[in-house]
């Protein structure tokens, strides 16, 4: 009488653990493999960024660690002809930014300081004429202290490699 339920019981178990194995397999829910980067683009030609603010030579921080960024982190190819590329990034540098982050006591001198640069982001399909990122602001910051012998040029340099970063992740497909 046991062999006669136990037998069923070891088929459905077989049954649910095959279904369990091959539904793993694919997309469940919200859940993916896939790549986060649109698959329709293989290239970008990089604009210089327009600097807006009244500090210099940041604009060229920001392109190199842009491309560098895209190269490492992306499927994408970073090309210099437009001719050759399937999209085209640019934008504006708007602000870059300096603030006191501590003072010392006694004589009231500026311990550490923060820069924060803004910048908008453009990203057009060349192929199609749609607007990949339409004037997203990304905005980064980073800190120095000239105690540390860092200096403005350091930190504006940090934060622009940490703003290439953040427009890297706006690159990405929303989920």
């Amino acid at each position: 009488m046991q062999r006669k339920i136990l037998a069923p019981m070891i088929m459905l178990n077989v049954i649910i653990v095959s279904f369990s194995i091959l539904c793993g397999c694919t997309e469940i829910g919200d859940y993916s493999n896939e790549s986060l980067f649109p698959h329709d683009v293989c290239s970008i030609y990089l604009e210089m960024f327009d600097n807006r603010s009244f500090r210099r030579a940041v604009e060229y921080d920001l392109s190199d660690a842009l491309s560098k960024r895209i190269e490492a982190e992306t499927p994408y190819k970073i090309v210099s002809s437009l001719d050759r590329a399937d999209t085209i990034i640019s934008g504006q540098i708007l602000s870059i930014g300096e603030s006191v982050l501590t003072v010392e006591r006694e004589m009231g001198l500026a311990l550490e300081k923060e820069v924060q640069v803004k910048a908008v982001v453009n990203w057009k399909n060349l192929k199609t004429g749609q607007l990949l990122i339409d004037n997203r602001s990304v905005t980064a910051s980073a800190s120095y202290s000239e105690y540390q012998a860092q200096d403005f040029g350091y930190a504006a340099t940090v934060a622009a490699n940490k703003l290439a970063q953040n427009v890297v992740e706006i690159m990405e497909k929303i989920w």
